[in-house]
This record gives structure tokens, C-alpha cells and sequence, in this order.
């Protein structure tokens, strides 16, 4: 038999947990789905500085504080993969396996996004053997090494700080002329010395064995390429070039944005009745933990209004 709950979050970032949160406090039987650690993708930030109130936290650090709080409200959390997400007359109905399933009269989608892929050759061919994400997952492998961080706004530029401190060189491949990040970030940037930076360029390619030993860069002014040879082993590239909304459990019962996040109104409702989404899978120009958290507390309330009727 399944478990059933007035409200299933799916999602255990800062907008799934702030909705738990509200949820909770308005008297909702209320469980948070999870799959990886709690804070979603923030978990993975070094370090977040713009959250009110708590300067300077890493990322995976507020995340447990996000558990925490919820938790000592009475908000439950299932670490479970949701395989499929259906719908009958009492709500929501999602799949996860060997954990069975779990009901809800009303779902509230915060899946969040993951990184988006740039597109060059080989770049999928060599993820996890030169390629990554993720700076604080897999920065420490670069020690004393050579990154190209590609990317030139707020998170590429902040990745590229960090790496400083691992990389013995950290190069950022920026295809425009001019960073998108904030005036505050790159001020700092050009004050770390061993970071340079190569406008209007792009990768092309990668080729190797085992892991990286060639990179092709095109020169998007002139066309130029040029081809980097590297020891395989002794370089690595870290692409910070946005994200891409998780929707793909709820595709068919949502609509989507042109930026691939569900369309939602200003109280977080979807078209289909008793569905909310919150934070970074929803169609939106600004992705941060706290326009997260406000979509949660939003998402929540709506929820909690809608059960009423």
C-alpha cells in the first residue's frame, strides 16, 4: 500500500525544503523526495555568500541546515529515485522502486536543473576523464595542474576562483568579448594571478586515449584553430555554461518555457490542477537559492490553498 500525503515535494533543494517548510506550518502532511544530498544542486557550490544572513556557508553546508529545519518542523524526507509520476482521482501517485509508492493530493515539482553541455566533440566521450561540472566534486584531481574553466558569467567566474587555489594554471574560455558575471566577481577574478583569460574563443574538440591530450580552440573573430597538445592526465576542463531544467517526470502534464523550465503562474501553479513547481526547473531569468526559496514558500501556500477547496 502506498504512503499517502497531503503534499509529496519532489525535490530536496532550497526550494523543495522551504516549501516543506511552509507546508508543515499549515498543517499539511507533508514528505520531501530526494534523491541525491539535501540542498540539490547548491550542495555542490563551494561556497555561497549571497544567501541573507548566513555570509560565507558552503553550499553543501546549508543544504543540511535546510534538512535540518525542515526536519525539526515535522517535514519527512525519502531518499528514493522517482521512476515515473502518475495521476488518479486522490492526486499524485510516483514510482520509486524498491521504496514503493507514495501518494499525494498535491505535488510539488523541485527537481531544480543540471548542467548543460556545451556541445563541442568528445565532450560527452570524455565526462569524468577530463571533463566535469563540478569544481568542488572533482577540483581536487587537478592539483598542481592545468584547467580551462569555459563560460563567462557568475558561476564560471566563481568555479574559476576556486580552482585557483587547486589548479597550478586555470585558464576561462569565454566565446564573447566581455564576461557576463557581475562587475563585484570579475574585479575579483582579475586580482588572482594565475588565472588568464581567452575571449571570443571556443573548444571545438577534444581528443585522447584515456583522458585528455588535444584541444582544438577556434578563434570566434577570425575563425582561426588551433590545436593544444597536453600529457593525458595533466589538464582538465570545467564547463559552467548554464543549466537545464529537470522536467522530463512531469512532461506530460506541464507546458514548457522557451529556456526548457515548466511555465508556472505567480503562485507557482502549472495548467494541470493540484501541480506546483518551484525554483530552477521552472521557466525563469534569475536561477538562485533564494528565488529558489521563494518559489517554495509561494508553491506551498498555493498548495495549501488548493486542498482547501
Amino acid at each position: 500500500m502506498a504512503d499517502t500525503y497531503d503534499v509529496v515535494i519532489l525535490g530536496g533543494g532550497a526550494a523543495g525544503y522551504t516549501a516543506g517548510i511552509y507546508a508543515v506550518r499549515s498543517g499539511l502532511h507533508t514528505v520531501v523526495i530526494e534523491q541525491g544530498m539535501p540542498g540539490g544542486q547548491i550542495a555542490t557550490t563551494d561556497m555561497v555568500d549571497n544567501y541573507p544572513g548566513i555570509p560565507h556557508i558552503s553550499g553543501a553546508e546549508l543544504g543540511q541546515r535546510f534538512e535540518e529545519h525542515a526536519a525539526s518542523l515535522g517535514v519527512e524526507t525519502v531518499y528514493a529515485m522517482v521512476t515515473a509520476v502518475g495521476h488518479s482521482e486522490q492526486g499524485f501517485i510516483l514510482e520509486t522502486g524498491p521504496s514503493g509508492p507514495i501518494e499525494g493530493r498535491a505535488l510539488i515539482v523541485a527537481t531544480g536543473a543540471v548542467p548543460r553541455e556545451v556541445g563541442f566533440e568528445g565532450e560527452r566521450a570524455f565526462r569524468g576523464r577530463g571533463v566535469s561540472y563540478c569544481a568542488t566534486c572533482d577540483g581536487m584531481f587537478y592539483r598542481d595542474k592545468t584547467v580551462f574553466v569555459v563560460g563567462g558569467g557568475n558561476a564560471a567566474c566563481e568555479e574559476a576562483i576556486y580552482l585557483s587555489h587547486i589548479a597550478r594554471e586555470v585558464i576561462m574560455v569565454v566565446r564573447r568579448d566581455e564576461f557576463r558575471a557581475p562587475k563585484g566577481i570579475v574585479d575579483e577574478l582579475n586580482e588572482v594571478p594565475n588565472i588568464k583569460v581567452r575571449f571570443n574563443t571556443s573548444i571545438t574538440e577534444i581528443r585522447g586515449e584515456r583522458f585528455i591530450a588535444d584541444i582544438t580552440f577556434r578563434d570566434n573573430v577570425t575563425n582561426e584553430v588551433v590545436v593544444e597538445h597536453f600529457d593525458e592526465g595533466t589538464v582538465g576542463i570545467f564547463v559552467f555554461a548554464g543549466t537545464l531544467p529537470v522536467t522530463d517526470l512531469v512532461s506530460g502534464y506541464v507546458e514548457l518555457g522557451p529556456d526548457g523550465g515548466i511555465l508556472t503562474d505567480e503562485n507557482m501553479a502549472t495548467g494541470f490542477p493540484g501541480l506546483f513547481a518551484a525554483g530552477d526547473v521552472r521557466s525563469k531569468r534569475l536561477r538562485q537559492v533564494i528565488t529558489a526559496a521563494s518559489d517554495g514558500a509561494i508553491a506551498a501556500t498555493s498548495a495549501y490553498h488548493y486542498l482547501r477547496q
